[in-house]
């Protein structure tokens, strides 16, 4: 006897599926945050990566699900500037941290993304953060010093949030542009991985949502 609810979430899931790989032609967008020592990507310590992945289903559309972050050990030889540590209030030494190597780290997150990457029949990722040149500055960086292979994000192309955000509800900064679109924001929070990665990944899956809900409605944005 056929199962006609398992085919219809088969179906379904085969729909969504084909619409995440087909939204950003081919890319899947993966919300990326690192704290570092410093502004040179070249001479500076990776201190926190967070990778936010996000999905769509007919109920929540698109939405954040699972986090992968590090802690990471400063490279050897790497700069750390004060001023950077006292605005981020990392001990990049503090015995808690349970800090990796730049190398676990990123083997660990490319790992995972790529086979989402697979299982949506995506071509690549396509890093989406807030101010996204740095985070991919560092990020490539820290790929050609453990020589990584395999990186599954595209090389130059990325999802600025603070652009769509300007766009979408005239706020550039994280924090107002979070608030703005009608999310929690803690300010003490702030400035780790962890929770940037994850507002700004509610932040894009707001944006994104907000702009499909237009599209297939031909009713504009600020009529919600």
């Amino acid at each position: 006897m056929l199962d006609y609810k398992a085919l219809a979430q088969r179906a379904l899931f085969i729909v969504l599926k084909t619409a995440l790989a087909q939204r950003f032609r081919g890319f899947l967008p993966v919300v990326i945050d690192i704290e570092t020592g410093g502004f040179n990507s070249a001479t500076d310590a990776m201190l926190e990566i967070a990778a936010v992945l996000v999905e769509v289903d007919a109920t929540q559309g698109w939405h954040p699900t699972a986090t992968i972050s590090h802690h990471v050990k400063p490279f050897a030889g790497a700069n750390l500037e004060e001023a950077a540590l006292r605005f981020n209030k990392i001990d990049p030494w503090h015995p808690f941290r349970l800090a990796v190597s730049e190398s676990h780290a990123l083997e660990n997150m490319f790992e995972r993304v790529r086979q989402l990457v697979q299982e949506h029949g995506c071509s690549r990722a396509i890093l989406v953060g807030h101010n996204p040149a740095f985070d991919l500055s560092f990020l490539q960086a820290a790929v050609a010093r453990c020589r990584t292979k395999h990186n599954p994000f595209h090389a130059f192309s990325t999802f600025d949030t603070a652009a769509l955000a300007g766009v979408a509800y005239g706020q550039t900064v994280l924090s107002r542009a979070v608030v703005a679109a009608g999310i929690s924001w803690q300010t003490e929070a702030a400035h780790s991985a962890v929770y940037d990665a994850q507002k700004t990944a509610e932040l894009f899956c707001a944006i994104v949502n907000r702009w499909d809900r237009y599209r297939a409605t031909d009713s504009p944005p600020d009529a919600e």
